[in-house]
């Protein structure tokens, strides 16, 4: 899952959606430095992306890749299901999804104390190129890849070239994310759960 995913199902508070987003920015032995909602949001983004790697939807999708681009189907298909999601949202909200990102955003500016060096680059510019709003579009999938693909040691062209894959088997793959992603929210209920009745240390 990516950024928007994230943020979704963390979405009862803004303390918990920046440890959903923080949760791609902090190591997990850094969680325990964050206030409570908020290191239990980074853990449980670790969970999440733990999940949803070994399960069989998800395995499926890799398949669908060519063979020299599967080892960077993960990182495409995060992309590509913040799309499915945007594109579908009405499904799974009843606010616009527009205010949730506009509300997000003001929320994440307001707690600036509390971002890694990282995050303290990155999030001026999700807010200003709204990197959350631009996933509407596929283009905007094309373009997040190819952000992602700059930050990679070697083989970025590799990642870049996957948007073929999921342009070759958008039906399916977003099928797919539609079918995964109900077993994902009972899962992270399940899992926010857990950590809420794990005992202090």
């Amino acid at each position: 899952m990516n950024y928007l995913a994230h943020i979704y199902l963390a979405r009862h508070s803004h303390d918990a959606m920046l440890g959903a987003l923080l949760g791609d920015f902090v190591k997990m032995n850094g969680a325990s430095e964050y206030p409570i909602t908020i290191a239990q949001e980074i853990i449980l983004h670790r969970k999440i992306d733990s999940y949803t790697d070994q399960h069989p939807l998800i395995q499926d999708a890799r398949s669908l890749f060519a063979p020299n681009r599967r080892r960077y189907a993960g990182i495409a298909l995060d992309i590509f299901y913040d799309h499915v999601l945007a594109k579908h949202w009405q499904h799974y909200s009843d606010l616009d999804l527009s205010v949730f990102i506009q509300e997000f955003y003001q929320a994440l500016l307001a707690r600036k104390n509390l971002f890694t060096e990282t995050l303290a680059y990155a999030a001026p510019r999700m807010v200003a190129q709204d990197w959350l709003g631009s996933y509407m579009a596929f283009d905007g999938v094309d373009i997040a890849i190819q952000r992602v693909s700059t930050r990679l040691s070697r083989n970025g062209h590799l990642l870049r070239e996957s948007v073929v894959d999921l342009e070759q088997n958008y039906a399916d793959l977003s099928q797919g994310f539609l079918d995964f992603f109900p077993q994902l929210q009972s899962f992270v209920l399940e899992q926010r759960d857990l950590l809420a009745h794990e005992p202090a240390n």
